[in-house]
């Protein structure tokens, strides 16, 4: 009787520890939206803090949706830098 106690709450470690995981991994990327003051956005997975000369702006993904016809959007980056008149420019 103590085996099939231990076996039960065995399983039911596993069960939540597998759930667990299954939800861990169903869980979106977290990026970010991107835009400069001259209307050029991008995505980014890597949080970072642009200086304040630079006028970034970083968005989310809703507002991305509502907006995205009013920008020119640049390839996706998750390296150092931002975008200007078409062009990366690296920190």
């Amino acid at each position: 009787m103590i085996v099939s106690k231990m076996r039960v709450a065995k399983g039911a470690l596993l069960a939540v520890l597998v759930a667990g995981g299954l939800t861990a991994m169903s869980i979106p990327a977290n990026a970010e939206i991107v835009c400069n003051r001259w209307n050029e956005c991008w995505r980014t997975n890597v949080h970072r803090d642009y200086p304040p000369t630079l006028g970034i702006i970083i968005r989310d993904d809703d507002w991305a949706r509502r907006h995205h016809r009013n920008y020119h959007w640049r390839h996706d980056r998750d390296d150092q830098g931002y975008w200007r008149n078409g062009r990366w420019h690296s920190f």
